[in-house]
């Protein structure tokens, strides 16, 4: 009785909350909401105006540490494997080759937005 009461309830709710999303968005029709949306960008302007490469080098420090976290996830399990050493040296050798290219961007003043 339960499964059957809490799986009509998950479908009422679904069943409402896509009838309320659908009929939301045509109440407020507006200029502003129609145009398309290009990450800041004026999409009726010109294609070919300068891009900043500080953006680029701010998305690809972004993934190289994010990059470490994805790497480092694992650790807590890693550590119950019988080689310990082995994976410790393999990611402290990590930790220390990303610092040390983060290190090297900040003396390089990439990270600076100032130029």
């Amino acid at each position: 009785m339960n499964m059957l009461l809490s799986l009509f309830i998950n479908i009422f709710l679904s069943t409402l909350l896509i009838t309320i999303a659908f009929f939301i968005p045509q109440i407020n029709i507006y200029a502003e909401k129609v145009h398309a949306y290009e990450c800041g960008f004026d999409p009726m302007g010109s294609a070919r105006l300068p891009f900043s490469m500080k953006f680029f080098l701010v998305a690809i420090t972004f993934l190289l540490f994010d990059l470490e976290i994805a790497l480092l996830l694992p650790l807590p399990w890693a550590m119950q494997s019988l080689d310990i050493h082995q994976m410790l040296l393999l990611s402290f050798s990590l930790l220390t080759i990303l610092s040390l290219g983060l290190a090297y961007e900040w003396l390089q003043k990439s990270l600076e937005w100032a130029e």
